[in-house]
């Protein structure tokens, strides 16, 4: 047999494994997102990692993070997904790459550009045109990023995915596929191992896979290991065994229980894996998405269930990047088939409470439209979706009259499904109540002929997983009044993370705040650190739900009384020293009588201090 070549990095189908430079191997492998974790942190999580015995870490590519608009592309900062490979390689880790077009990833959209849905027609996630040019134009910008990295060129890459559980969508178009395969194969060369990932069932395996691609399969510690590796095997006869997605937590939807798997059963798992001979890849460090636009998606399970904002889902590494005790029952099991990297863990990151921070309401959000929408509103008969006006993510204000006077209460309504996904009310200024996607649809309302009406309509995450993940956001249908549709709207597309970014509201004129505290309002204020920059965890008593920024750094939604989610963490990383931390807030439904915030050195997840008894 002629020998390998210097790097390689291949199938073995006689031994049933994988060959790095000839000789076998497995990778023990974990997810980390670094979009989910600011940059300033990359290096702890993955020394972190690495320390855990780990020879490999599996990196997803949002796509929507770097393209934020058609042909502007994003590669700074905490987006320079180049310099995040350049630090793997850096420790020694070798590289599992995901760079989809979908990732799912409980992302906006599973990673895809909601931009896309400016052709509302267009089938996402198949061999339409449309949407293999778009596809196909990121790929000409992402993959040669990628080409000087993979292991057959000198770099850290040993195998890179295409799609996601593709067969877990309804389209199962196989010329997609192959498409993918074309041109990963163009821009990436023959030599590099190109793999796909999907659940277990038949049917996932049938529509997931394709000849050219080799099969993996995912399954978390409730499943049986050897019927799961039987699926692979049903669809790859051949070669290594490969759990590309073992699930070491699960996540958190709006309004439901904290999740939590047990150490010892994600510990017995893997142990069995292993014992077989697998490769395998674990849900590792889930930290939070910290870009400045909480893009965290929704799935879809016979209705909508957006997620939180967090994305600790009771993983090895917690959000703060803390090694926990499911971190250190991974190490022990996989010290008994690999030795572990000599030296100590890395140590958790320093918390601090910095306590309670008083705020002052600043306005209410109809009183600075001037600010949040400078070009001024769109004039239409009827509603229009966000994506009509191209409004990717936010918040966008639909103004009426009243046609008539109604001095008996008259019902308020949208179809069912239309309100994508809750409509803050206000009538005259008043704050009258929230409809909601898969929820109350109509509110009861009296005026005069002439009131002006105003509707704030809130994304709250496009779907990643389920149906269809065409999910248009804003009015989907005409609100009515005693089913008589309103027309005549002005429709005022929001950019209020720009604002805020830029400093305002601490760097305008004080307004005279006016009226209560219920209905949409911003409210600030500002803290000082005494000389450190610790991470926190800041809660919310007696607030209803909203948005919170530090320095202008979009933090996440907080919304205590649905929860789980308590707190929300703040990394070192965004504060100042020296200096006042600037505080916003934008309170959708109603303030506490004294707007305070209280910063904790803990979080709290499933409305009970973690960590506590």
């Amino acid at each position: 047999q002629a020998s390998p070549p210097a790097r390689s990095f291949q199938l073995d189908y006689e031994e049933d494994c994988f060959r790095k430079d000839g000789a076998p191997f497995r990778y023990i492998s974990g997810s980390i997102h670094y979009a989910r974790v600011p940059r300033p942190a990359w290096r702890d999580r993955l020394l972190k990692m690495y320390m855990s015995g780990l020879s490999a870490v599996q990196v997803y590519v949002p796509w929507n993070y770097h393209e934020p608009l058609p042909g502007v592309y994003d590669f700074a900062g905490d987006r320079d997904v180049e310099a995040f490979l350049d630090l793997t390689a850096e420790l020694g880790l070798l590289v599992i790459l995901r760079p989809g077009p979908y990732i799912c990833a409980e992302w906006e959209m599973g990673g895809l550009p909601a931009w896309l849905l400016w052709k509302p027609d267009i089938v996402l996630r198949s061999s339409d045109p449309a949407y293999l040019a778009a596809v196909d134009s990121w790929l000409h910008v992402l993959l040669p990023k990628i080409k000087p990295r993979l292991y057959q060129n000198g770099g850290n890459i040993i195998s890179v995915q295409v799609e996601n559980e593709y067969g877990s969508y309804y389209a199962c178009d196989y010329e997609y596929l192959r498409h993918l395969l074309g041109s990963f194969r163009a821009l990436l060369g023959t030599e590099v191992l190109l793999f796909t990932t999907d659940g277990t069932r038949a049917e996932e395996l049938r529509c997931g896979t394709l000849q050219g691609l080799y099969a993996t399969i995912d399954f978390g510690p409730g499943s049986n290991v050897t019927e799961a590796f039987g699926a692979q095997r049903r669809v790859e006869p051949k070669g290594p065994l490969v759990n590309s997605e073992y699930y070491t937590g699960w996540l958190d939807y709006w309004g439901e229980a904290h999740a939590s798997t047990s150490s010892a059963q994600v510990a017995r798992g893997l142990e069995d894996m292993l014992q077989l001979g697998a490769s395998v890849n674990m849900q590792v460090s889930p930290f939070r998405q910290l870009p400045s636009l909480p893009r965290l998606g929704a799935d879809f399970k016979d209705q909508y269930k957006p997620v939180t904002t967090s994305y600790d889902y009771d993983a090895p590494l917690s959000e703060a990047g803390d090694p926990t005790e499911k971190l250190f029952a991974i190490r022990t099991v996989i010290s008994k088939f690999q030795p572990l990297p000599v030296g100590p863990m890395p140590p958790t990151t320093p918390k601090y409470a910095y306590g309670w921070v008083a705020l002052q309401k600043y306005a209410d959000l109809l009183d600075v439209l001037d600010v949040l929408c400078p070009s001024g509103p769109i004039q239409s008969q009827f509603p229009l979706t966000f994506e009509a006006i191209k409004q990717v993510h936010g918040f966008v204000v639909y103004r009426t009259q009243l046609p008539r006077d109604v001095l008996d209460p008259a019902t308020l309504g949208a179809p069912a499904h239309s309100v994508c996904d809750r409509g803050y009310v206000m009538l005259q200024q008043e704050y009258q109540g929230t409809l909601e996607r898969d929820g109350q649809t109509t509110l009861r309302v009296t005026g005069k002929a002439g009131d002006t009406l105003d509707v704030l309509l809130e994304n709250m995450g496009r779907i990643s997983f389920g149906a269809n993940v065409s999910d248009f956001k804003g009015l989907l249908g005409n609100l009515s009044l005693d089913s008589s549709p309103l027309s005549n709207w002005l429709i005022y597309p929001l950019a209020i993370d720009t604002a805020i970014q830029q400093g305002w509201p601490h760097t305008a004129l004080p307004k005279s705040s006016s009226r209560g505290r219920a209905g949409p309002a911003f409210y600030t204020g500002t803290f000082e650190t005494p000389g450190i920059t610790w991470d926190t965890f800041v809660k919310f008593p007696g607030w209803s739900k909203g948005q919170l920024w530090i320095n202008g750094f979009n933090l996440g939604r907080y919304w205590p009384c649905r929860g789980p989610q308590q707190t929300l963490f703040v990394p070192g990383s965004v504060l100042h020293v020296g200096r006042p931390n600037n505080i916003t807030v934008l309170e959708l439904e109603g303030a506490p009588p004294a707007p305070f915030l209280l910063f904790l050195d803990r979080p709290l997840f499933n409305r009970t201090l973690s960590g506590s008894t």
